[in-house]
């Protein structure tokens, strides 16, 4: 198996007129990338002529043909990349401290200080020019490949790095490994729209399932934050696509009120980045039919489970898993001591798969990493008969009370049953009776505001009497990190409802 990324310019070779991306009016096809990779890698070499297998490279810019292609053109030298996602810019030196370069761009070059307290060399994209060059992977297996940064949903944000090794054997570059399952969402993938950041685990990896296997990668001509969902994937007939829970919540309150937008092109539409109630799984189902995923993962371990509507149809009670394991996962529940539990008991979730991460640059990752290469999720959940995974709450997302541990994601599942609570969420506030105690946000359903006395009974009688909230404050939408994950660190900032158990 050639190293990472031989297997996707081979690829690229063999239908060199068939588009890689379209850009607003552009259409740039794999021919067309490979020229500009090519250009690249002879003008990186120029920039520094001692860059070689290991070196490191920083690359913050927006999401264009041109992005994608330098990106690539540093792991055909074997460089150590590391992704910037927009936002990052103000601990620029400590993430990029061991970088010999910084590419940026137009969009993107606004938010450098050219005073950076690091030595390294600030290159502007449009400025790579040069006579194409041989382009042939020199990667080594046992580098660091990619260097990408979590939301910071277990803390702050960490370095995860990714190898050679696992960007090489990862399903998404590598066709040779895929299943039925990988080809049949593949083939949904001929317009997936691309946007947002190349810096992230889950738009790099979806992007690499839609070029790897033939598609085109659709960038909206205007920027992330000012596109108009569902719209936007009427205009681009987009037929693959990613969502965030909120963005989901979003689309479906639109809809509601307008039926005139054609989304008679979609095929698939991935759900990932936080907990999906089932009623909203439910919702998205009924509306947009077998072209629903549901999907989970983490940046250490990229795409783990994947459920569809089909799974629903067949197990309704899988409205309530995130899924099989995916192409090339291997999942095991385990006790608190590393022991396999049996079928449908709750325990820790761990992740083996060949594209794992192999470590943080900021952290220690020997908690979460065992030398099997299994990863700790930090999630609890339990398999079933079929495979399907049930997660029930973070290991760390807990509230403490009198000296108990109770699970937040155990407390929004009971909240979140009741059929006028469309979303729940737990945070830990400090009680003088319990010293810890959890209080409860939920939004409601088409504004009809739920019994807040039923919610209780529903959390005493599921959990017990020391898991109620002692608040539950209704709110019209949950405050969004940038991220696009809910941000509870704001719902703490929120005044709680006065009416407290």
């Amino acid at each position: 198996m050639s190293v990472f990324p031989q297997a996707l310019l081979r690829a690229f070779e063999a239908i060199p007129n068939v588009p890689a991306f379209e850009y607003g009016p552009r259409v740039v096809t794999r021919g067309d990338v490979l020229k500009l990779i090519s250009v690249y890698v002879g003008a990186l070499r120029a920039t520094d002529a001692s860059l070689g297998p290991g070196c490191g490279i920083a690359i913050y810019t927006g999401v264009t043909p041109e992005a994608f292609a330098v990106q690539i053109a540093a792991h055909v030298l074997g460089l150590r990349v590391i992704g910037l996602k927009p936002g990052m810019a103000a601990d620029l030196s400590n993430i990029i401290a061991d970088a010999r370069l910084l590419v940026v761009d137009k969009a993107t070059s606004p938010d450098i200080d050219s005073s950076l307290p690091v030595a390294l060399k600030i290159v502007q994209l449009e400025d790579l020019q040069g006579s194409p060059v041989a382009i042939t992977s020199q990667g080594r297996l046992q580098d660091v490949a990619l260097v990408l940064y979590t939301s910071g949903t277990t803390g702050g944000p960490k370095g995860v790095e990714c190898t050679y090794q696992a960007l090489t054997g990862s399903w998404a570059w590598q066709r040779s490994v895929w299943d039925q399952r990988t080809e049949e969402m593949a083939a949904k993938y001929q317009r997936f729209m691309l946007f947002g950041t190349l810096a992230s685990t889950v738009m790099f990896e979806h992007l690499g399932l839609c070029l790897t296997g033939g598609g085109t990668a659709v960038i909206p001509n205007q920027p992330a934050a000012l596109l108009q969902f569902p719209c936007v994937l009427a205009d681009l007939r987009i037929s693959a696509v990613l969502f965030t829970v909120p963005r989901l919540y979003h689309v479906l309150e639109v809809l509601r009120a307008e039926v005139n937008i054609n989304l008679s092109y979609i095929q698939s539409i991935v759900i990932s980045g936080s907990p999906l109630p089932p009623q909203k799984l439910r919702a998205a189902i009924k509306l947009f039919g077998d072209s629903v995923h549901n999907g989970y993962g983490m940046s250490e371990t990229g795409l783990v489970c994947l459920l569809s509507a089909a799974d629903v149809a067949a197990h309704p009670k899988a409205v309530e898993a995130v899924g099989r394991a995916w192409t090339g996962v291997e999942l095991q529940v385990r006790d608190g001591d590393g022991s396999p539990v049996p079928v449908g008991t709750v325990g820790h979730v761990w992740v083996k798969s060949l594209g794992s991460f192999s470590g943080y640059t900021n952290e220690d990752s020997s908690i979460v990493l065992d030398a099997g290469g299994w990863v700790w999720t930090r999630d609890l959940g339990a398999l079933d008969e079929d495979g399907l995974l049930y997660l029930t709450g973070r290991a760390r997302d807990i509230v403490i009370i009198n000296a108990n541990v109770y699970y937040a994601g155990v407390i929004e599942n009971a909240l979140a049953s009741h059929p006028d609570v469309d979303a729940a969420f737990v945070v830990s506030v400090p009680s003088s009776k319990t010293g810890e105690a959890a209080a409860a946000f939920v939004t409601a359903v088409n504004g009809q505001i739920p019994d807040l006395d039923a919610l209780r009974v529903l959390v005493k009688e599921r959990i017990g009497p020391a898991a109620v909230p002692v608040s539950i404050t209704v709110i019209d939408s949950v405050p969004i990190a940038p991220s696009g994950k809910p941000d509870k660190q704001a719902l703490l900032n929120m005044p709680l409802d006065k009416n407290r158990s």
